[in-house]
């Protein structure tokens, strides 16, 4: 019998249920996946609570994992059975042991990389791709903000950034997290906790600010934000992990300095196999090559069964880098 995470409710960590399930056949144009690794998203605790509401409830959860091909679907070419494959972006439910994936969501995976490493990066891989290279180019040496810098995103846009030539600012919530990010290729740190961030990137940057801010924050760094930008700069708002950002008067951007505004996802970059390719193959080179290290802690890898535990210790703020569900 295949397992799942369900819940019938909105709600913390505790609403969701590990069930059995009876798995559908693939329809056309879908893949079945037996996931290996399962990734952990910001995201998830977004529609578990009801911030993104689902169609319908009882609702699966989560939408990356990497695994094994074990079935295709009517009209599906490019996969076959046995194929190591990585997905994100897919219908909710692959917080499973199995899961139907349309092919278009599917990648598949270079030998070189493992199911964890591609389960823990695919996801946040693709993001700090359409941030750096496609929402704003990032340039070599040009420095930029990004907040926060120390988790799984940040941490793969530390390394990205570094391999760009970039010179990327990274907020952080203590020294310990301070040194991950520096390691992992930030050119410069800001404990938010301590230090005033608009003062820090001003003197970081001569009095000259930043042309782009990437923040997934949301509520609490929105005018922080802003103030740490240049005259028509771009403020890239990407997630609300301290809750939407609301009620905005827009004539704060005139008066900051005639600001740009974005709030991008990654369902408006990658919208086809063909823009997933793109994606993919950038990343799998980055992480093949080392450029970019994907390592998962032993602590922040949780068994399927466990997923109360692993949202409580994401929304808790105390883990770095990417969690995963191991089925």
């Amino acid at each position: 019998m295949a397992k799942r995470i369900q819940f019938a409710a909105h709600g913390g960590p505790e609403v969701m249920e590990y069930v059995d399930f009876t798995p559908e056949d693939p329809g056309s144009g879908e893949v079945q996946i037996e996931n290996k690794a399962i990734g952990i998203n910001y995201i998830d605790t977004y529609v578990r609570s009801g911030l993104y509401p689902t169609p319908s409830l009882p609702s699966g959860l989560g939408t990356e994992a990497a695994g094994v091909v074990s079935k295709v679907g009517p009209g599906v070419e490019g996969f076959n059975t046995g194929d190591r494959v990585v997905y994100a972006q897919s219908p909710q439910g692959a917080y499973a042991t199995v899961h139907n994936v349309p092919a278009e969501k599917l990648a598949l995976l270079p030998s070189a990389i493992s199911f964890e490493q591609a389960a823990a990066a695919f996801l946040k891989g693709l993001t700090v791709f359409y941030l750096l290279r496609q929402t704003y180019e990032i340039k070599p040496n040009e420095i930029f903000l990004f907040h926060p810098a120390a988790g799984g995103v940040g941490r793969i846009a530390c390394q990205w950034s570094k391999a760009l030539g970039a010179k990327m600012i990274g907020t952080v919530g203590s020294a310990e997290k301070a040194a991950l990010a520096k390691r992992a290729g930030a050119w410069e740190t800001i404990n938010y906790r301590e230090e005033n961030v608009p003062e820090r990137v001003a003197a970081l940057t001569h009095g000259n600010k930043v042309n782009v801010v990437y923040d997934s924050v949301g509520k609490n760094t929105w005018e922080a934000s802003l103030d740490c930008l240049r005259r028509r700069g771009l403020m890239v708002s990407f997630g609300n992990s301290s809750g939407p950002v609301t009620g905005v008067n827009l004539g704060i951007l005139n008066q900051k300095g005639s600001l740009y505004v974005t709030r991008p996802s990654i369902n408006g970059y990658i919208t086809d196999a063909a823009s997933l390719k793109l994606a993919a193959d950038e990343l799998f080179s980055m992480i093949a090559s080392g450029v970019i290290k994907v390592d998962v802690p032993d602590q922040q890898k949780f068994p399927l069964a466990e997923v109360q535990r692993a949202h409580q210790a994401l929304e808790s703020r105390q883990t770095n880098g990417s969690l995963l569900l191991i089925p």
